[in-house]
């Protein structure tokens, strides 16, 4: 049973700019998102549930009518408990893909569920998760997503001491051959973005770096010309 949309996700190994919208101004969220749209590839839509993370957002009704509003690459990261429950909705609901946490219960299942329904797949990794964690997946997912801040809020400053993590998966990507994407999200900005994408990421969630600035479309462009590698 597919149910996703079919939305190109770009070019693998590209320099990906995906605006968290979580850090949008909820009252004219679909002015806010066709603002950055000139400069984003991907809109990153951050699903807490008060239980897996200290913080409740947002669910498919919002990624619905975000649908309505953009052509992006809806990109949900689910911060929840029990994600197997709610991939149809997002599904049904618009998203092209959906990042569960390896932290969660029967992640190889879950994982499985998002690829029948034809969503593409994310596994995630709270800064503290070992690389090993994440290791045995690697070839049955399009995504990894690394959390360089611990997931719940925004605008919380970015962990270095994730840059070897980051740098692990890249090599673990390239020797197997895997086409895989690295993610990154967490205190990502002008001064981090060469960072990580010299330790191997490519995927950049931005939230406040964006949506904060008085310019966001400037602020967006000003973040893929800083991570663009040498």
């Amino acid at each position: 049973m597919t149910l996703a949309a079919a939305i190109d996700p770009g070019p693998i190994g590209s320099i990906k700019i995906a605006p968290s919208v979580l850090a949008a101004d909820f009252g004219a969220l679909a002015e806010a998102v066709a603002r950055v749209t000139p400069g984003s590839d991907w809109l990153h839509v951050d699903v807490m549930d008060g239980h897996f993370v200290p913080n409740i957002s947002l669910g498919p009704p919002v990624v619905s009518s975000l649908r309505r509003h953009t052509d992006l690459y809806l990109d949900c990261h689910l911060m929840i408990t029990d994600p197997g429950e709610y991939l149809e909705a997002f599904a049904r609901a618009g998203a092209q893909g959906v990042t569960v946490h390896v932290e969660v219960d029967d992640v190889e299942h879950v994982l499985a569920e998002a690829r029948a329904l034809g969503l593409r797949v994310g596994l995630a990794a709270n800064p503290d998760s070992p690389f090993e964690a994440l290791d045995p997946f690697l070839e049955a997912v399009d995504l990894v997503l690394l959390m360089t801040v611990f997931p719940g809020f925004g605008g919380q400053s970015f962990m270095p001491e994730v840059l070897p993590k980051i740098t692990q998966v890249s090599r673990a990507i390239n020797d197997r051959g895997l086409t895989a994407e690295i993610e990154v999200d967490g205190g990502i900005d002008v001064s981090t973005a060469p960072i990580v994408v010299a330790a191997g990421a490519r995927v950049l969630v931005a939230g406040s770096a964006i949506f904060g600035a008085a310019d966001p479309l400037q602020a967006a462009t000003e973040l893929r010309r800083a991570a663009q590698p040498d």
